[in-house]
């Protein structure tokens, strides 16, 4: 381990010093590349090293060197030996050193005029922090973990004006290029994932060209943001991609959600998991590569993946997210990442393959384990073609009820249909929707996401020409329309009531989680609990909520306990304390145990709100629901959601209406 402060400057640890404290300030207002920073931390190579400098002066008589080493190992030691031995080193070696580092660390003694905000040199000290770990690993794995509680407004990766009469980026101004300091802020982090990677020039922007490069860093950069204010997560976003990082956001550092989720980023699998018992849970310099049959092609992944530009005959020429090869770098990972892969089926559907003929998948996924050694791992999946016999494609009035669904008369539906993976396809269509957002308006993104559904409706559903009324979708297509309208909703493509910081953070663990994890994401799980019997899941629904019952809603970035109003004036009342109530008592603790075993196994740790029904943090349960009972409805049960959006009923009747139109 190593340590970096930075405020004003960047203050620069060597742990590996005895007796005292000592520290290396650099200046904060500038970028500092490798050699740079290894001449200022007095780490340039010795004579008889790589660059044959000049050997320092012997010690007098009776003293060592200044290193502590003999002029004969001296001679021979390379900058990054130096930086090893000064400034990274065993936790063991170290341990009361940087925590008294740390317990003696004070705010920057730099005075803050009134009118002006901190000075605090993010970008600076994250290059220092690249240029440490080039000089010292040059390719072993190593995790840059940036612990930020604002802004930065100093030096390369600025965001915002140290003035406070200028306000910090919106999506307003971002919409509109009208925030000078936003793009030089990301290409100046985008250009750290290249540091001395030469081969990173590649054909495209400069944000492209350093993802390319960070195809052979095995360095993972985590941001870890606390702060009631924006830090510049939008902009960092781009590295913490190409390095395969992890992100966390919280309001501050006391919370669990830092707290938990710092914990966790150093787990271990357990002791008897053969050859990996006791190891930590991360890998480090992934690569991904995939092999198809002719018939198909790939067309690009979508995820925390950086592309290596490997052309091959398997490429399409129709590109989704990151296209144009069949080979990605993924620098970090762990047992959760999650990657998205599209393919393109290239037979003419005039020239029908042959029967029996089986398509052919190859991922070759390759990583440094925690243990330092290199892993090769293979995952080959096979599967039959179908083949649409003439007229398929015509559409007939939907089945009645029979055997199965089907009376005997009705052909039985097709493999392809029988075959769709619903929870999978919201994903996959979530992953290429927020990918779309980076470079089109969300206006845009919603109307493609619109298009696509209306076609899928209109290809497989069930029903007459120009009659809504005999819609119907199959049990694979029922719930797909469902997460679609949920996703229209969530804070992945609806910009209001989130900052740009938020809205990149969220976008970014989308494309990394796994399905069940990104289904949360996209239609959060509600749980209801009530005295008329255990806890049952509930609609994600206006008329879901009632005084007497008490819901659990899970968003995967939070997790809120909801009290009805009743049971909420119950508890104020104190009945939950008496011995005459202990049903009451257990319904009050049933949800609280039930979230906790959700938080426990969760990264990043969520959020953990306990509210009462029209209190003000009932706004995070509202605001996902169903609006079926609004501000302007009549009559109903359940609870009012006062917002213009449309329900999911009146949703389903104009997707109907256009599927069915010819």
């Amino acid at each position: 381990v190593g340590l970096i402060t930075f405020g004003t400057n960047v203050q620069v640890h060597e742990i590996g010093f005895g007796g005292l404290p000592k520290a290396y300030v650099i200046r904060g207002n500038k970028e500092y590349g490798t050699a740079k920073v290894s001449q200022l931390l007095g780490c340039a190579p010795v004579a008889g090293g790589k660059g044959g400098g000049a050997p320092p002066p012997p010690a007098p008589p009776g003293q060592q060197q200044p290193n502590g080493l003999p002029p004969q190992q001296q001679a021979y030691e390379s900058p990054g030996q130096q930086v090893l031995r000064r400034f990274l080193l065993p936790v063991s070696e170290c341990s009361m050193t940087v925590e008294s580092i740390l317990d003696d660390l004070r705010k920057d003694p730099w005075p803050v005029p009134s009118d002006k905000r901190v000075a605090r040199c993010t970008g600076c000290a994250m290059s220092v922090a690249t240029s440490l770990l080039d000089l010292a690993l040059p390719r072993s794995g190593a995790r840059l973990m940036m612990f930020v509680g604002g802004p930065c407004t100093s030096g390369p990766g600025q965001i915002v004006n140290r003035l406070k009469t200028e306000d910090m980026r919106s999506h307003a101004d971002i919409s509109r290029n009208a925030e000078p300091l936003h793009k030089p802020a990301c290409e100046f982090y985008a250009s750290l994932a290249k540091r001395n990677h030469p081969a990173a020039g590649k054909k495209g922007s400069s944000t492209q060209a350093a993802a390319n490069a960070s195809a052979t860093s095995a360095h993972v950069v985590d941001v870890f943001a606390c702060s009631l204010d924006q830090v510049g997560m939008l902009e960092m976003a781009e590295l913490v991609e190409a390095t395969g990082g992890q992100m966390v956001l919280g309001d501050s550092f006391g919370q669990s959600v830092f707290k938990e989720s710092l914990r966790r980023v150093f787990r271990t699998f357990e002791p008897d998991v053969p050859e990996d018992g006791g190891k930590m849970q991360m890998a480090f310099g992934a690569t991904l590569e995939v092999l198809t049959s002719r018939e198909f092609k790939v067309s690009g992944a979508i995820g925390p993946v950086t592309s290596l530009g490997k052309k091959g005959p398997n490429v399409s020429d129709l590109e989704v997210g990151k296209g144009g090869t069949n080979a990605w770098s993924l620098g970090g990972v762990d047992p959760g990442t999650t990657v998205a892969i599209y393919f393109d089926i290239t037979n003419p559907g005039t020239s029908p393959l042959p029967e029996g003929k089986r398509r052919f998948i190859q991922f070759l996924t390759k990583y440094q384990h925690a243990n330092g050694r290199t892993r090769l791992r293979a995952t080959t999946l096979c599967g039959p073609w179908y083949n649409p016999p003439p007229g398929e494609g015509e559409k007939r009035a939907p089945p009645q009820p029979g055997v199965n669904g089907y009376n005997g008369n009705m052909e039985q539906p097709s493999p392809v249909k029988m075959s769709f993976d619903q929870e999978a396809a919201a994903v996959l269509l979530a992953r290429v929707a927020v990918d779309r957002t980076g470079s089109e308006d969300v206006a845009d993104v919603l109307r493609w996401v619109d298009r696509s559904l209306i076609r899928l409706c209109s290809k497989f559903a069930d029903y007459v020409p120009d009659d809504p009324n005999s819609f119907r979708l199959a049990p694979e297509f029922s719930l797909f329309p469902q997460f679609v309208f949920h996703l229209r909703r969530s804070q992945f493509l609806q910009l209001f009531n989130s900052s740009p910081d938020e809205a990149a953070y969220y976008r970014y663990i989308l494309n990394r989680e796994n399905t069940t994890n990104s289904l949360v994401m996209i239609q959060p799980t509600l749980l209801s609990y009530s005295f008329n019997g255990p806890p049952q899941p509930a609609l994600l629904d206006s008329q879901s909520v009632r005084p007497d019952t008490i819901l659990l809603l899970d968003t995967f970035f939070h997790v809120v306990v909801f009290h009805g109003e009743t049971c909420a004036a119950w508890r104020e009342q104190r009945y939950h304390e008496q011995e005459e109530h202990a049903a009451f008592r257990d319904l009050l603790e049933a949800p609280q145990a039930d979230a906790q075993t959700i938080m426990d196994n969760r990264f990043p740790v969520p959020r953990y709100i306990v509210c009462d029904q029209h209190k003000s943090e009932a706004r995070f349960l509202m605001a996902k629901l169903n609006p079926s009972q609004t501000h302007n409805s009549e009559g109903g049960g359940g609870a009012q959601v006062f917002t213009d959006d449309v329900s999911l009923r009146v949703f389903m009747e104009h997707l109907m209406k256009l599927a069915v139109q010819s």
